[in-house]
């Protein structure tokens, strides 16, 4: 199971202080052995690439998981941000292909295309990218794009082609996912919930996205996890009005799933820092044990990425990696470096 992170929203901080937050976050994670950093975008953070290009900036191996909307840029604008990196510092990155977002956001920039067929325009747009990065002199004529003898400069080395992620958790989701051979990322359900649908869920490559706080026993992590994250009424009518706006499949399932469960709980599985609007996947809190037995059930089902939430602190990522890898994660055991 591939171990990735998140980059924190640029929303929560002031400007100036970002840079420094993100670029400590990642020499953490890198020398902890996480492979990336997963970089949203949506109309209200800044700019995914550029974000990318800090984390490159200030670490040696660690790999952007870039969010890539095709309604901010062209499929050359992405294949170039790509090469252009790829350039600059000889790395490798990994772009997650997003379909839609918030229906603010879609407002906001004119786009009226219905859910599925977001997709369809996300298929299209994906392959040429693809086409571009892979060397090739691309001609395209379909529904939502057409180029004719489009090619990319600066080219991009073959063994720098970018791992491909998709989000979300419809049909029309899976179908894309399958047609550009990309593992799609989703927030999941309780693993019990999901066992009886074994040979469905792991139907090609998947990935999910969760919080982790673990210590030595249950009751020490039940104590950290409901200091950080008290009740909010304010954050949980935020959440409410934010699931008012988005057509996205897995942020109603996973919305209506929070309201459902006792205290927002099935066991180790937690969404009440999700339903006070502190974060958008599930935890998992518990001892070591506890929550590596879930790690190992999400990975025995099919799971080949695993994306933790924002780390707290240093410390803490550290107690959530030593819970994941004992569930079988897997943590990167730092190389040498090269002589200067």
């Amino acid at each position: 199971m591939k171990l990735l992170t998140t980059a924190p929203p640029s929303v929560q901080f002031a400007p100036g202080t970002y840079l420094e937050a993100v670029g400590t976050l990642a020499q953490w994670n890198e020398a902890a052995g996480v492979e990336g950093m997963l970089i949203y975008t949506d109309n209200s953070l800044m700019d995914p690439w550029a974000v990318a290009q800090a984390v490159m900036e200030r670490t040696r191996r660690f790999k952007p998981l870039v969010a890539v909307q095709p309604l901010y840029m062209s499929p050359l604008a992405a294949a170039r941000k790509v090469s252009s990196l790829a350039f600059l510092y000889g790395r490798k990155m990994a772009l997650n292909m997003v379909a839609g977002g918030f229906v603010r956001d879609l407002e906001q920039l004119g786009d009226a295309t219905e859910h599925d067929a977001r997709y369809d325009r996300l298929v299209e747009y994906t392959e040429i990218l693809q086409a571009l990065l892979r060397g090739e002199t691309v001609t395209f004529s379909g529904s939502y794009y057409t180029v004719a003898n489009l090619r990319l400069s600066p080219a991009l080395p073959p063994e720098l082609m970018p791992d491909l992620y998709l989000s979300g958790a419809s049909e029309a989701c899976a179908a894309a996912a399958a047609t550009l051979g990309a593992t799609r990322l989703s927030y999941t359900k309780p693993p019990q919930d999901l066992e009886p649908l074994a040979p469905l869920v792991g139907a090609g490559q998947i990935g999910l996205r969760f919080g982790v706080i673990a210590r030595e026993t249950a009751e020490e992590a039940w104590c950290e996890a409901r200091s950080r994250f008290p009740e909010d009424r304010r954050g949980q009518l935020a959440h409410k009005m934010a699931r008012g706006t988005t057509d996205s499949i897995w942020h109603q399932e996973i919305s209506q799933k929070a309201e459902d469960l006792h205290e927002a709980r099935d066991g180790a599985y937690w969404l009440f820092p999700l339903r006070n609007y502190k974060t958008f996947c599930p935890y998992l809190v518990g001892s070591y044990g506890e929550v590596a037995a879930y790690v190992g059930r999400y990975r025995a089902l099919g799971y080949t990425t695993l994306v933790l939430d924002v780390p707290s602190s240093e410390e803490e990522l550290r107690h959530s990696l030593r819970a994941v890898e004992l569930g079988g994660a897997e943590v990167l055991r730092p190389e040498p470096l090269p002589q200067s």
